[in-house]
């Protein structure tokens, strides 16, 4: 959920608005999720070491002529059967397969945290530019501002001087036209200042408002050349940044999975083994009950009489067996090892192989794109600070000289010297050079944060 604004808070610094975008960026929460989901992976791929351990029952019911299974022979009667199962198996080798899948999947998930990480940085720059906007806006309102008060200022004077016929109609309507133009900048950048803070909260998901203010961070900033060059910059960021590590992961974990793929080419050699046993309805036990003589037909001769011959007979009588004395007198396991060998496998393995080799060779070109268009980015940034530069510094000239000449022609004017149309072009030459400096100014602070940033330095 989304963090909404406050009704005490409306002052925001730099570092509060990226602590509350990094916490609601609906893309940083993206790769956030995705990065979890490589650590589920990486934890799957090492449980996959562990042996395997399942129980398994079955229960069923039999009708009519069946197998009894605890004397395994035929019966005819409803009897209801059952299986107890244990079993586990553990793979001995396979080429090392399942070692260099998990270590694939560790590099995978280290990519996936800079991957993270790199999506919070993209939102930095991003962060850091909408910031700086709105204060540069700001800063060119106040100017504007100030410069409607200014020529009103003057329609009033202006205004006390037509009543007395001191100047000509033309100049009081020439200056209350330049007051229109001051007010209709006020009017527009007023605007482009909303629009600049609607994007700004727009980038930390929060709802707009237009009391939202942002802390000033160009107090004490002197533009001055940066103190890097491009070499050592490009050195800091390649060791730092998170595109450039999540790359490099990449192509590590490509090269393992080469050798994950080379591995299931290889036999495998298992150990396996199990606990059985099993219940019958219809299983029963002999109990003996006595013994008895019983005649048979044989007989003795005794005096040429025939005397009957007996025998002992055991008497028994069948008793159900019991559940835990047939679970326990059925019970057996087993204990074995095996080996496969794959042979042919419609090319599975092998085709497996190639596109493996592909994604690392796709793997390794993407790294090298990324650290090309680093130091391209770079290059440009630094380009364009030097450029920025001294930009600022001859407009900072430019607006000194401009000033003098304002204040010259406001001497001149109030003197009469010279006209309204030689006054307000001095003062647009003057406002003018002042929006470009501010412009400049920002600009110049934008660069320097983004190389900063690229060398890991403080932007706060």
């Amino acid at each position: 959920m989304s963090q909404d604004l406050t009704s005490t808070q409306t002052l925001y610094n730099l570092q509060q608005c990226m602590e509350i975008a990094y916490k609601n960026n609906p893309d940083v929460k993206q790769s956030e999720l995705s990065a979890e989901n490589a650590r589920i992976n990486y934890d799957q791929s090492k449980g996959n070491m562990f042996p395997t351990l399942n129980a398994g029952i079955t229960h069923t019911l039999y009708n009519g002529r069946s197998i009894n299974p605890y004397t395994n022979s035929y019966i005819d009667q409803s009897n209801t059967a059952a299986s107890y199962q244990l079993y586990s198996s553990v793979t001995l080798w396979n080429g090392s397969s399942l070692q260099h899948y998990m270590q694939q999947n560790e590099l995978s998930y280290e990519a996936g945290k800079m991957d993270a990480q790199n999506s919070r940085d993209k939102l930095t720059i991003s962060l850091i530019l909408d910031y700086l906007t709105v204060l540069s806006t700001q800063e060119q309102l106040n100017i504007a501002e100030k410069q409607v008060l200014a020529s009103k200022k003057k329609v009033e004077i202006l205004e006390l001087k037509n009543n007395d016929g001191a100047i000509s109609p033309s100049d009081l309507y020439d200056m209350k036209g330049q007051l229109a133009s001051d007010e209709l900048t006020v009017v527009t950048t007023k605007n482009n200042l909303e629009s600049a803070k609607l994007a700004l909260v727009q980038l930390m998901n929060m709802p707009y408002t237009k009391e939202m203010q942002l802390a000033p961070i160009s107090d004490g900033i002197v533009p001055q050349p940066y103190d890097a060059t491009v070499q050592e910059i490009y050195d800091n960021a390649s060791k730092r940044l998170a595109a450039v590590k999540s790359a490099d992961l990449k192509v590590a974990s490509a090269e393992k999975s080469i050798q994950t793929v080379k591995g299931q080419l290889m036999p495998t050699i298992y150990l396996y083994g199990g606990l059985y046993s099993n219940y019958s309805s219809a299983a029963t036990t002999e109990q003996y009950i006595n013994s008895t003589d019983i005649a048979t037909n044989s007989y003795v001769l005794l005096n040429n009489v025939k005397n009957t011959v007996y025998s002992t007979q055991q008497n028994y009588t069948s008793l159900p067996l019991s559940y835990g004395n047939q679970i326990s007198n059925n019970l057996n396991s087993q204990i074995g090892i095996g080996l496969t060998v794959p042979i042919l496998n419609s090319f599975l393995y092998k085709n497996k192989l190639r596109l493996a080799k592909v994604a690392e060779k796709q793997a390794t070109v993407q790294a090298q794109t990324i650290k090309i268009q680093l130091r391209q980015a770079i290059e440009q940034d630094y380009v364009n600070l030097n450029a920025t530069y001294h930009t600022y510094l001859t407009l900072m000239n430019q607006v000194s000289y401009f000033e003098q000449s304002l204040h010259a022609a406001d001497v001149r004017f109030a003197a009469g010297a010279i006209t309204i149309v030689d006054y307000v072009i001095a003062k647009n030459n003057y406002d003018r050079a002042t929006i470009n400096l501010i412009a400049a100014k920002y600009d110049y602070i934008l660069r320097t944060k983004v190389l900063d940033f690229f060398q890991s330095r403080s932007i706060y």
